[in-house]
């Protein structure tokens, strides 16, 4: 195998694009700090044992591990950021009251997450910690969506459309508490479910009492529009607690001024959140571009359990889905040691210019800027002339 052949789903990111990200990184963690949201920079690796705390299997499978070379122990590379960030909230800071925090960064993932995805994402988050109100879960949700309207000019230069879709993580609990149901039959429900297998659900309720095993196989059903919340207070009215989550999604929904549909049935990182989830969809990605929600018992495993709610995204999804920006117009100049010149082409740069010296014998090939203007000597002075649709 050639030496240059980069392994499967890692990819090597060429200038233009490259540049487009880090934009994209720029707007992001800008927008992060408008709402108020402090920057950490978590290491991309960690001893396992703290990587995956509280994480669950799924992330464990996720993780590249090694040994460390220094002290023999098992290390990971990180598959996810959030549990880095409760670490920091729980050990490094340690505040009493609200923290906003917000990160991007690499991660790596053994397997891609969906087809044709990479194993290298760049991700970006932000979390809030110490808030248990609703205040906090709309709060993530609007910054999410200004992160996205900070950049969309997407496809054919028209704006994408975007779309929330609402669910609540304590509903199946709701169903499900105080029955003896063992962890394989559990796995089995929440499969089904995930899944939308009716036939595979109704053989499993088999063994439930049927006021849960009706309700379990309605929500199945519960998917739509504002109407899924009336129908799902008549299916759940049996249960005060997922009634509430009803509610609060009702109030959450009511002061988005984005497209909003229902999902109950839901049940993606069930073991994971305990709150309202959240899920933004666009045009062009067969799987949700944001994911967020609420996990109040991520710092448990850290000896602090304390609200937390926040969402994440990967900016390498995000940036396929735009129209390529234009190329940034920029200067040529000649290679020269006259001294004229070379203050002239620093009192550019120095003014935000980009200016090129094109190197002896050589010509300029690049796709990120427009050469749009040269530096030429006119009676002895050097000066910007423009040249129109050079490059």
């Amino acid at each position: 195998m050639s030496a240059w052949v980069l392994p499967d789903h890692i990819a090597d990111v060429l200038p233009s694009e490259a540049r487009h990200i880090e934009e994209l990184r720029r707007l992001c963690l800008d927008s992060a700090r408008s709402f108020g949201y402090e920057l950490i920079t978590p290491p991309l690796l960690e001893h396992l044992e703290s990587l995956l705390t509280g994480s669950g299997e799924s992330l464990d499978l996720q993780t590249f591990k090694l040994i460390d070379q220094l002290s023999g122990r098992n290390l990971g590379i990180r598959a996810d950021t959030t549990t880095q960030v409760a670490r920091i909230d729980a050990h490094l800071l340690n505040r009493s009251g609200v923290t906003r925090l917000c990160y991007c960064g690499p991660v790596l993932h053994t397997r891609p997450s969906k087809p044709f995805a990479t194993r290298e994402p760049l991700q970006m988050g932000a979390e809030v910690y110490g808030h248990a109100g609703l205040e906090a879960d709309l709060e993530v949700i609007e910054l999410a969506m200004h992160c996205l309207s900070q950049s969309t000019h997407g496809v054919s230069n028209k704006p994408l459309e975007f779309q929330i879709d609402l669910g609540d993580a304590r509903i199946l609990p709701a169903l499900l508490a105080g029955l003896d149901i063992d962890n394989d039959h559990l796995q089995q429900l929440h499969s089904c479910i995930a899944g939308k297998d009716t036939s595979g659900l109704r053989e499993l309720c088999r063994t439930l009492p049927k006021r849960n095993s009706d309700a379990l196989l309605a929500l199945l059903e519960l998917y739509g529009d504002d109407s899924v919340l009336s129908k799902g207070a008549l299916v759940l009215k049996e249960w005060p607690l997922a009634l509430k989550a009803l509610d609060q999604l009702a109030w959450i929904k009511a002061r988005l001024n984005v497209p909003v549909v229902f999902d109950l049935a839901d049940v993606r990182g069930y073991s994971y959140y305990t709150g309202m989830r959240f899920a933004v969809y666009t045009h062009g990605l067969s799987d949700a571009l944001i994911r967020g929600g609420r996990y109040d018992e991520v710092g448990a495993a850290f000896g602090r359990l304390r609200p937390a709610v926040g969402f994440s995204l990967d900016l390498k999804d995000w940036v396929q889905l735009l129209a390529r920006p234009v190329a940034r117009t920029a200067i040529k100049a000649p290679w020269s040691e006259d001294t004229q010149l070379n203050t002239l082409i620093k009192a550019l740069r120095t003014n935000g210019e980009t200016v090129l010296r094109v190197l002896p014998g050589q010509s300029v090939d690049g796709d990120e800027f427009l050469y749009d203007r040269e530096l030429v000597q006119v009676k002895g002075a050097w000066s910007v002339q423009h040249k129109a649709g050079a490059k």
